[in-house]
This record gives C-alpha cells, structure tokens and sequence, in this order.
C-alpha cells in the first residue's frame, strides 16, 4: 500500500523543490532588480512613446529642414493625420526590445557594482558621489550591451517621417532586422552599428549617475528610513524629479547620439567629423539652441516617464523579492 502512495507524492515533491529553487533564484536581490529593470524600460517607454519619437524627429533638424518646426500638439497632429496611430508607435518595438534588456543591465549592474564593489559593508549607505559614479558605469555597461538596437530605432523613427530629402514614403518599411542588416552591409560592418557611441557614452555616464543619485537622495528626503509603505505618489514625484534633473544637464549630448546615428543614412546624413566638428558647426549655424533641439518634448516626456519607471521597477522588484521562501519551506524541501 505504501508503494503507490510513495509514488503518486514523489512527482508532487520533486515540483514543489523546484519551485522553491526558482522561488529563491528569482528573488535574490540582483534577478530581482534586472527583472524589474526590463519591466520597467518596457513599461516607460511605451507610455510616452509618440514624445519619444517626436523629440528624435526635432533632433535631426538642421538649417533648412523645418517639417517639424512647430509646436508639441501641433506635430502630434501631423504625424496622426500622415501616418495614424502607428506613427506614434514607430519605432517603439525595436525601443521595447532594446529597452529590456537595457533597463534590466543598467539597475542590475548598478546593484551590482553598489553591493559589491561601493558598499564598505553590507547595506552600508552610499554618499551620493559614490551613486554618481556607481550609476555612471551602470550606464556604461548597458549601452555597450545594446546600442545597436538603439541605432536601428532611430532609424526607424525616421523612415516615415515627412521630410523632403526622404522623398515619398515607402509602400512598405523596412523592419528592425532587414535595416540592422542593411546598415551592416553598406555602412561598414560592425562599426557602423555603433556609431555615435561616443557622445551616447559621455552623456549615458553622467545621466544615469544623475539619476540614480537624485532619485535615491529626493526618495530618502520624500520617504523617511523607518516610514511603513511609502505612497507611490511620492515614489513618482521622486523618479519625475531625478528624470527632468538628468535629462537638463545632459540633453545636448542626446542630441549629437542622434545626429551621429544617421551621419550616413541616405538623404538625411550629416558630414561631422568628430564630436568637436558637429558641436561647432551645431552651434555656429543653428546657435546654442540648437544643442537643445527637441527639449520641450523631451521634457514632457520625463515625468511619465520616468515615474512609471521607478513605479514598475520597484512594484515588480519588491514583489519578486517577497517571492523567498521561509525558512520552513526550505527544512521541508530538504
């Protein structure tokens, strides 16, 4: 009699001890915080995607390209009347896809280098130089690992757009990986899917350390140590406010990524020659606004943005975490 009923609750054991290792995996504090980042950049960037497209589409204009010279509501209308919903959407998979990973790098690899590398002992607290630059590599790490997706959005953001050196617009566009491809082929191999890095670096270190040091130093000042769930209004305040501080200090470098990403795109290419070319000639022939080009959107954007960032990465984090199991349950599976 004891054999079946062995039988029957082995199966049901061996389940409940792989639950309870994928249980413990996913809420170690580093699985946790990568899950979350990839909630995170998913969720914010689709919430604001049409601004997103929009500021990148008023970064490429130079001296004599004016299709979107306009204002925030009236270019979204343009580019609802030409091109519908999809036209706020352009772009935002490939962006989707790029941002997981990277939002999942960037709060991973900080926690990481923050416990392992910054942290004298265990939960010690950071000054917030330290998360400054503890943020500044976080930042680093996650373009390396993704840039060329970020590239290839670009790219797409502009394919449609109604600018007259891009002619009509195509019956039908090309996807992610068929222009990955074709930048690949005609633009010089592996280099031509990180051109640009260079500026996205300067800027990426200094706005993520930014970030992440305002973010931390506003939510302690927002939600006192000791305080028993904290508001998420407060939570969005926090990450609205430490967003627009980042985005301010480092926009013009925003905008150099991007004229470098299309510095050889058929029609719409610049000629820079280097970063010190491109911000002289930017500012000679466009003035110092020109570094600022696509701000108002870009600004529109943070606090959306940035607060459901902060808000799904934490909601998404602190419920992984709180997936550990007892200590009961690891005697019981023992």
């Amino acid at each position: 009699m004891s054999t079946p009923l062995s039988g029957a609750t082995a199966p049901a054991n061996r389940s409940d001890v792989r639950l309870i290792a994928l249980r413990e995996t996913v809420s170690q504090p580093i699985v946790a915080a990568f899950c979350g980042g990839g909630v995170a950049g998913a969720v914010s960037r689709t919430v604001v995607s049409p601004l997103e497209r929009l500021k990148i589409l008023m970064q490429i204009q130079s001296v004599g390209r004016d299709a979107y010279k306009m204002s925030v509501g009236q270019a979204l209308a343009k580019m609802w009347r030409e091109e519908g919903w999809r036209g706020f959407m352009r772009g935002n998979g490939t962006n989707c896809i790029r941002i997981v990973p990277y939002s999942a790098v960037q709060f991973s690899s900080y926690n990481f280098y923050k416990r392992h590398i910054f942290e004298t002992t265990p939960g010690a607290e950071l000054t917030p130089f330290t998360r400054l630059v503890c943020g500044g590599l976080a930042g680093i790490t996650s373009v390396f690992f993704t840039y060329p997706l970020d590239i290839v959005r670009t790219r797409l953001s502009i394919q449609s757009a109604s600018f007259a050196e891009l002619g009509s617009r195509p019956q039908h566009l090309p996807g992610m990986w068929s222009t990955m491809a074709t930048m690949y082929r005609s633009e010089g191999g592996i280099p031509a899917l990180y051109r640009g890095i260079i500026p996205t670096v300067a800027g990426v270190a200094p706005y993520v350390g930014l970030n992440f040091m305002v973010y931390e130093s506003v939510r302690k000042y927002l939600t006192p140590d000791g305080e028993q769930n904290p508001s998420a209004a407060r939570k969005l305040l926090a990450g609205a406010i430490s967003g627009a501080v980042a985005q301010t200090c480092t926009y013009p470098f925003d905008v150099l990524r991007r004229r470098f990403q299309i510095n050889t795109m058929s029609g719409m290419g610049y000629q820079y020659k280097s970063i010190g070319d491109a911000v002289r000639v930017i500012v000679a022939q466009e003035g110092i606004k020109g570094m600022y080009k696509g701000i108002v959107p870009n600004l529109l954007k943070v606090a959306p943005s940035m607060a459901s960032s902060w808000l799904s990465f934490e909601l998404t984090r602190d419920f992984l975490m709180s997936l550990k199991p007892d200590q009961e349950a690891d005697e019981m599976s023992q």
